[in-house]
């Protein structure tokens, strides 16, 4: 059997989207920039693309900018603002929180190494919540950009964003999220939410890899981060990812049709498996908030006296697919950084597991996890002297 939960890493491409992006490959694959008439119907496809994930999060299309992806996106919004602060006198501090994607962190950590930002890191609860008080005591007149992810990918707590793009409205700073995780989960209003710059990315809501985009409200307009055409309104330069931009849409569209019903299926997913590995497994500590705090697909557990790591291997020859963090950390045997701002110890972060479920998902597949995962623990554990270590400190 091969169980899929993984879908926080990336999403297979669905094949209503597929098919609506065939044609693009070869029937219709005029440069959308060309101004003879077979181009048009690519510039018409992007535009209906540009309405469909404009449409879905309540923004107008002029404010939807494509790119190649979440990451691209995150950058630009980053240092296009910071640059423009810069160069305008009127700012060189960033505030973010310690618990971004790699994106957001290493950004920042550049803009601090060759920019000569001033970047305030805020820090987390427990359950991986960013305080809104903590943001408003960090703005200062200096202030060029806050920058709080929507949902954690880790362990998938959802920020008290709404509060925070108050706050940021206040103070006229420019608020934007890192949404990846969250789009393809939740349903997100960036005028509702006071949001003025958000990211999304196409693979992780069952579009192709290689396509995201960058909602900028109105009036917010960062420095250019690619150069060399006039695409995307002269903001953007490189020819267009047709194909990509109209999967985007397309699987949005499909998946903001069918939200409340995918979501209430999910989380009742979501609650079997983090009951049943509660009453399964002893000290398992599951990372990140409950209920409708927590995005629908995602359990975050941490299993003391054992290597994330090790589990991964041993649940992948069984056929489930899981992860121990982000999928962009996946080559670094470093501990979350993610788990170690929530206050948890190195030997507790090594040994997390993340399962996050979606379109692959079955009843079947919850029931052989929930099977499966007890006994590898079990094993585990049986040949670890960290078990053995963490049950003589119980009895001490």
């Amino acid at each position: 059997m091969f169980v899929y939960m993984d879908h926080t890493a990336t999403t297979p491409t669905n094949p209503e989207v597929l098919k609506a992006m065939m044609p693009y490959f070869s029937e219709k694959f005029g440069n959308p920039s060309s101004v003879y008439s077979f181009s048009k119907e690519a510039r018409n496809a992007i535009e209906h693309a540009r309405e469909q994930v404009a449409k879905a999060f309540n923004a107008e299309p002029s404010e939807i900018y494509f790119t190649s992806s979440g990451s691209e996106a995150d950058n630009w919004a980053l240092k296009g603002t910071l640059d423009k602060a810069l160069k305008s006198g009127k700012g060189d501090h960033l505030i973010t929180s310690q618990i971004e994607h790699h994106a957001i962190l290493h950004t920042a950590q550049y803009l601090e190494k060759y920019r000569g930002v001033k970047v305030t890191y805020l820090p987390v609860d427990s359950e991986g919540r960013v305080n809104p008080d903590d943001v408003e005591k960090a703005i200062t007149d200096k202030t060029a950009l806050v920058s709080i992810m929507f949902a954690n990918n880790e362990v998938g707590t959802i920020q008290p964003v709404k509060k925070i793009g108050e706050i940021c409205r206040a103070h006229k700073v420019p608020f934007h999220t890192d949404a990846v995780q969250a789009a393809a989960q939740l349903n997100i209003d960036v005028k509702d939410l006071n949001i003025d710059m958000m990211s999304i990315s196409g693979h992780k809501m069952y579009a192709p890899k290689g396509v995201g985009a960058l909602f900028l409200r109105k009036g917010v307009n960062p420095e250019n981060f690619l150069h060399g055409g006039a695409q995307e309104r002269r903001h953007r330069a490189s020819t267009e990812n047709v194909a990509g931009i109209v999967g985007l849409g397309a699987a949005i569209e499909i998946l903001k049709g069918r939200l409340n019903d995918d979501k209430a299926k999910i989380s009742a997913w979501r609650d079997k498996i983090i009951a049943g590995i509660q009453n399964k497994i002893p000290h398992a500590k599951l990372n990140g908030a409950l209920g409708e705090e927590r995005l629908p697909n995602n359990i975050n557990f941490s299993f003391i006296g054992v290597e994330g790591e090790t589990l991964l291997l041993d649940l992948d020859a069984k056929g489930i697919s899981a992860s121990t963090g982000s999928a962009c950390s996946s080559e670094s045997l470093d501990p979350s950084h993610v788990l170690l701002a929530m206050g948890l110890k190195h030997e507790q972060a090594h040994g997390s597991l993340r399962f996050t479920l979606g379109r692959l998902t079955t009843d079947e597949h919850v029931n052989y996890l929930l099977d499966v995962l007890p006994e590898i623990i079990e094993r585990r554990r049986n040949m670890s002297p960290l078990w053995e270590d963490y049950l003589k400190s119980l009895k001490a």
